[in-house]
């Protein structure tokens, strides 16, 4: 279980501080699928990089399992069960895709090992398994490779930072049965995604609301989704958020 107590997070601009999150505090509970979501420039992907470790709060703890690890790097987070993906994939220039797995799994895996973690997320293997991790790739196969990783990694908490940014409407259909596929083997994990998607939070168990940078609700779908106006783009799908009296999406 994953708990942030009173987070906040500031930057400077221009002399200024500018406030990122604001005193947040949520549960992120174990074998759930909890969806964050939220008008744009909410404080969404700042609280993933902070949860990975990438960012360190300005206030406040974070515990998993009961052990603060506020201070820890993203390193030793990795290590203790938080796997990262990031809203714009990595490309690793001289790097296989084959090599990438087996970096994710810690271990001398033999290539039909591996091939089974891209089999899981809709790559035919024989096509990637020996594919750089390069420019070559479109940005949904990169998607894709990196949810490989993530779990061949087996993280505890796998947070995916907006997964449908900059992917195709055939790509973004195959994630979603991706997640929904991880969504059913989740017994062993729990999977935090940070979305706007309405596809994306009907198959969340619990739904995290946040805007400019507050804490705004939490609670199951069935008690979250039907204050949110849902309304789906044929290509974004995306959710509009009431803030103030306005839609922002």
């Amino acid at each position: 279980m994953l708990e942030l107590k009173n987070i906040s997070f500031q930057v400077s601009e221009e002399g200024q501080d500018k406030e990122i999150l604001n005193d947040v505090s949520l549960t992120l509970p174990d074998h759930k699928l909890i969806v964050i979501t939220g008008p744009n420039g909410g404080g969404k992907s700042t609280l993933a990089r902070v949860i990975a470790g990438i960012e360190k709060p300005t206030s406040g703890k974070i515990y998993m399992n009961g052990t603060d690890i506020t201070d820890l790097s993203i390193t030793e987070r990795a290590r203790m069960g938080i796997g990262f993906a990031f809203q714009q994939p990595v490309r690793f220039k001289g790097i296989q895709v084959f090599d990438l797995i087996r970096l994710a799994t810690g271990e001398e895996i033999s290539m039909t090992e591996a091939c089974k973690y891209l089999s899981a997320v809709g790559l035919c293997a024989r096509d990637y398994i020996d594919r750089e991790v390069n420019s070559s790739l479109s940005g949904g196969e990169l998607k894709r490779i990196e949810i490989a990783t993530v779990l061949a990694k087996g993280s505890a908490i796998s947070v995916f930072d907006e997964p449908e940014a900059g992917i195709d409407l055939w790509s973004f259909n195959n994630l979603i049965q991706v997640f929904e596929d991880m969504r059913k083997n989740i017994e062993k994990s729990s999977i935090l995604i940070i979305s706007h998607q309405e596809r994306i939070l009907n198959i969340a168990d619990e739904i995290v609301v946040l805007r400019d940078g507050k804490l705004i609700r939490q609670g199951t779908r069935e008690e979250v989704l039907p204050a949110l106006i849902g309304t789906t783009d044929a290509i974004k799908g995306c959710v509009k958020i009431q803030a103030g009296g306005e839609e922002t999406c």
